[in-house]
């Protein structure tokens, strides 16, 4: 079965049910051949494949992903099993909210993480272009593309 969203193609529940689970995206960002990597707590928008964050604007990933919006990031289980591999490789475009969608954004990021209103940072956006999940566990033990 597949997760039919608004903003794109279904996407396969096997790949929603981990990003769900998952609470840290790690990105990659670049601007004049000088990448940068920054991992972040993320919540998941289904509807519009989005991954919201919370940070500040003067980091080194923000501005950066200001200047150069296409990123590209990994997301690992919260818990590794060493012996499987499982996690998602995607690309996307950094989005700075604007009044249409920091609503949705903010409200979508505090309900997975309330505790962040009392933290520094504006809300940022990854929506989300490709995802490759891989799963080598014995039963499933294939990779599961989406494409935007």
């Amino acid at each position: 079965m597949a997760y039919t969203a608004a903003d794109g193609p279904a996407i396969d529940e096997r790949i929603v049910k981990f990003i769900e689970a998952a609470s840290v995206l790690n990105f990659a960002t670049s601007v004049k051949d000088a990448p940068y990597c920054a991992s972040v707590y993320f919540a998941y928008e289904p509807t519009h494949h989005w991954f919201i964050f919370k940070s500040d604007p003067d980091t080194k990933h923000i501005e950066q992903a200001l200047q150069n919006t296409a990123v590209a990031g990994t997301i690992l289980p919260d818990k590794i099993d060493k012996l499987v591999v499982k996690g998602i490789q995607l690309t996307g475009k950094f989005i700075q909210p604007d009044s249409g969608t920091l609503d949705l954004a903010k409200s979508v990021y505090l309900k997975k993480y309330p505790i962040a209103t009392i933290f520094r940072g504006d809300i940022w956006i990854v929506e989300v272009h490709k995802i490759k999940y891989t799963d080598n566990t014995p039963i499933i033990g294939k990779k599961i593309l989406w494409e935007r």
